[in-house]
């Protein structure tokens, strides 16, 4: 016959021990529910190669991201750019003046920057939909034009001719979408267009961008081509509200 001790600290083991099962069971239950979201969602993720990131989304920059070409919103919720509200401006730039009069072209009417200005900066662009709402401004790709430099996806400059774009900054997203196709709605038309490079909203006043300001964080910065195929007179070409969608 168990002595009243042995009893006691059976009941006490009993209680322990269970004690011991609820809490390893909680841990099973919140694990399971919360890993498989992790590992599958896997945004931010270093990577080096596409096989590095869980399910649809890709390796960009050293990172795993949403796929613009699968259209793919596990990241962002919005396959691209930030979410309402969460796009806000980076520290101001302080302008410069162009050090002659032919150093900033205005063939387009661009705005030249000036020292006594500062001028806002994004990092980010609104969030991407189906019908994104954005600026279409006029922009000239060749050799010489207010466009600046070289294309930063080809290293080529492009004629009037073609149906090209550049993105600002939030919506190129570190170039994942160069040489993308993208459709382009307004004037009651539509166009597809290539992104071929970035409408800086980081930088600008300086040589490289042609002492221009930094680009607003919802242009679409368009060849006159993309302006044409949209009905728009030449005389009215210069800023136009648009909708633009990823092409899959």
């Amino acid at each position: 016959m168990a002595s009243p001790n042995n009893m006691r600290y059976d009941l006490v083991s009993s209680r322990s021990s269970g004690r011991r099962w609820v809490l390893i069971v909680s841990c099973c239950v919140l694990m399971f529910f919360i890993t498989p979201i992790t590992s599958q969602k896997g945004c931010g993720n270093i990577c080096k190669t596409l096989n590095d990131c869980p399910g649809k989304l890709i390796c960009t920059s050293g990172k795993c991201r949403d796929d613009p070409d699968v259209g793919t919103h596990i990241c962002s919720g919005t396959g691209g750019g930030s979410g309402p509200g969460t796009c806000k401006p980076g520290r101001p730039l302080q302008g410069r003046n162009p050090p002659s009069k032919n150093a900033c072209n205005t063939d387009n009417g661009d705005e030249c920057c000036t020292s006594s200005k500062r001028y806002t900066t994004y990092d980010c662009s609104p969030a991407i939909s189906s019908t994104t709402p954005a600026t279409l401004t006029l922009n000239d790709f060749t050799q010489g034009g207010d466009g600046g430099g070289l294309s930063s996806c080809s290293g080529n400059y492009y004629s009037n001719t073609d149906k090209v774009v550049a993105l600002s900054t939030g919506w190129f997203e570190n170039g994942s979408r160069c040489l993308k196709k993208i459709r382009i709605n307004g004037n009651g038309n539509s166009s597809l267009a290539t992104v071929v490079d970035e409408c800086d909203s980081r930088h600008g006043c300086d040589a490289d961008h042609g002492y221009q300001p930094p680009c607003r964080n919802n242009i679409v910065d368009a060849s006159a081509a993309v302006w044409d195929a949209l009905g728009v007179s030449q005389d009215q070409q210069g800023e136009l509200s648009v909708t633009w969608s990823l092409v899959n």
